[in-house]
């Protein structure tokens, strides 16, 4: 079994990448500090309400994994890293882009916030989860 809290795994990444995801988990903190912190899928992750963002340390890079809207959402100024649909890479040998990791987690705490906001407006009540509920037992 794995690391249990964030903590936990940064401290059991090897050391000379331990500076740098705590740099990414400084930075989606401020940038989301109402967000929940937890170990998911064995990264870190942040959720407000719903998914927001993840992180991970690879051999050669921080995985960043802000959902493919978020990708999509700054596809031009990510030209200079490896993407795939709802990922980034960003290599050790170049410095995180810290300024861009905030924005974009911003970006997902204000679409995670429209969505519960839209979802409020159709008539549904969000305290209300599960088919039980639905169905009235």
């Amino acid at each position: 079994m794995g690391p249990q809290k964030v903590r936990q795994y940064i401290d059991a990444a090897p050391k000379e990448v331990r500076q740098r995801l705590r740099q990414m988990r400084a930075c989606i903190r401020s940038a989301a500090p109402d967000a929940v912190e937890d170990i998911k899928w064995r990264m870190p992750t942040s959720s407000y309400r719903r998914f927001l963002v993840s992180f991970a340390a690879f051999k050669h890079h921080i995985g960043f994994y802000p959902t493919p809207s978020g990708v999509r959402a700054f596809a031009k100024e990510l030209e200079g890293f490896a993407t795939a649909k709802g990922s980034i890479r960003f290599p050790h040998d170049k410095a995180l882009p810290l300024p861009l990791v905030r924005r974009i987690t911003e970006f997902r705490v204000r679409e995670s916030t429209e969505k519960d906001a839209n979802r409020n407006t159709e008539g549904k009540n969000p305290k209300v989860r599960g088919r039980s509920a639905r169905r009235g037992r």
